[in-house]
């Protein structure tokens, strides 16, 4: 089982937190051949402003995480799913 680490950033913007890790890999848990979690939340216990992943318990699915819950997403490509989570980081007010 092989993996290449496309990106590990984190930055932290006062009180919030903006993490990407993104793994390319060949594990059948992620048919879509990455492994990711792109988070934007609170670093003072507030939680979760905005997550996309692949959720780990069932193989294939990609998840948006809101305060407001979880939704499953139809799963476009990494680079796309991560410059939609980049921009909506950056309109979030």
């Amino acid at each position: 089982m092989g993996h290449t680490v496309i990106e590990d950033a984190e930055d932290r913007v006062e009180d919030r937190v903006i993490r990407r890790k993104i793994i390319e890999t060949d594990d059948e848990q992620y048919p879509s051949g990455y492994r990711y979690s792109l988070h934007y939340g609170y670093v003072d216990g507030r939680g979760t402003i905005l997550r996309y992943d692949n959720e780990n318990r069932t193989v294939g699915r990609h998840e948006r995480h809101t305060p407001d819950g979880v939704e499953e997403i139809e799963f476009l490509g990494m680079m796309e799913l991560r410059d939609r989570f980049i921009e909506e980081v950056e309109h979030h007010d």
